[in-house]
């Protein structure tokens, strides 16, 4: 803050400089001293062209001194196979616009101070040049399609289908709050219809589905190192969005169009934890779409395991009917073999196994 504070108030030092000098020059021509006006617009130019390559050398520095002191709340620790492909595509565009941008304002600056009102001096007429234009037409355009298609080649591999050995996780958002809910021995997720709805089966789920006998939907979500897991994301109101940063996951949750996102952690949240130093470190999912007053709270708990210690959390998962066995009332007269509870989730995982 106070930091900030410094360089706000230096910001406003120069703008109030600028004026008071803006204000004597029009002073001076108002009162009709043409003289004073001339050589008061001379100091004025002098003083702004001073300023403007002081704003140069001290933009610079402050901008190079914020970027490093930034690096490491910038670059999260990657944690995911897709996130290199991610990183880097976002360093390579930015250098080669870093290297614009850079050439572009010390031009503008310099030229800004050299080339500052004289009375000996007039600007040259420079009409039209067809091979100038050209070339800063051709290389832009020769640059940024090379970008476009890096970018569109990347996203063509992020976003193309998940394997079929992939963990399935559905993430659905709500205001405001996130909630999972994971498959059970069978592999595939009930139906869920927003008109079930309620208090207790949040998700909708329609439990008249034999597939969803089984699901569960713990407080934290687990998923294995080394493994693909698809999220199939939805909202239940408003747009929410899906961000893991470690992982460099990001899609948008939309009321009534389902969407989703697959990719593969390399880092258990151990890992994570011996190499962060911080013994209290967890991978967070957090909603990045403003959705109300209480966006601040839609944080959600990721945790990587390896392999063992996801199959151990995995079997001690109790589906959602267990759990809560009125949820069935309404399901009664549609499904009524499937109201036995803990037989037909037990019934049902058997005859998967033996199926398999």
């Amino acid at each position: 803050m106070i930091t900030i504070a410094i360089v706000l108030s230096i910001v406003l030092l120069l703008v109030i400089l600028f004026l008071l000098f803006r204000i004597g020059t029009l002073a001076s021509i108002f009162r009709g001293s043409s003289e004073r006006a001339a050589g008061t617009t001379k100091t004025s130019n002098r003083v702004n062209g001073t300023l403007l390559l002081l704003f140069l050398f001290g933009g610079g520095a402050a901008f190079a001194w914020s970027f490093i002191a930034s690096w490491d709340e910038m670059n999260q620790p990657l944690a995911s196979v897709h996130g290199d492909w991610t990183d880097s595509l976002f360093w390579t565009t930015m250098i080669i616009i870093g290297i614009v941008f850079v050439i572009t304002q010390i031009l503008l600056f310099l030229y800004s101070y050299k080339y500052q009102h004289k009375d000996d001096k007039r600007a040259y007429y420079y009409p039209h040049n067809n091979k100038i234009e050209i070339v800063w037409t051709m290389i832009p355009a020769i640059v940024m399609a090379l970008l476009v298609f890096g970018g569109w080649q990347t996203w063509t591999k992020i976003t193309s289908a998940a394997p079929q050995e992939a963990i399935v996780v559905e993430v659905m958002g709500k205001q405001f709050n996130w909630m999972v809910r994971y498959p059970g021995p069978d592999g595939e997720l009930g139906v869920a219809k927003t008109t079930l709805i309620t208090a207790t089966n949040e998700f909708g789920v329609d439990f008249s589905d034999r597939n969803a006998m089984d699901d569960f939907m713990p407080m934290q979500i687990h998923v294995p190192k080394g493994k693909p897991v698809l999220f199939k994301i939805r909202s239940r109101d408003v747009i929410h969005s899906v961000f893991l940063p470690h992982f460099r996951v990001k899609m948008d949750a939309v009321p009534g169009m389902p969407t989703k996102f697959w990719f593969v952690p390399t880092k258990t949240t151990q890992d994570m934890r011996n190499e962060t130093g911080n013994p209290d470190f967890n991978y967070e999912l957090a909603c990045t779409e403003v959705c109300g007053r209480g966006h601040f709270a839609m944080r959600f708990i990721l945790v990587v395991d390896e392999e063992e210690e996801y199959e151990e959390w995995l079997a001690a998962q109790t589906p959602f009917v267990e759990q809560n066995p009125d949820v069935l009332a309404k399901f009664s007269t549609e499904a009524p073999e499937q109201i036995v509870l803990g037989e037909s989730t037990e019934k049902k995982a058997e005859e998967v196994k033996t199926e398999l």
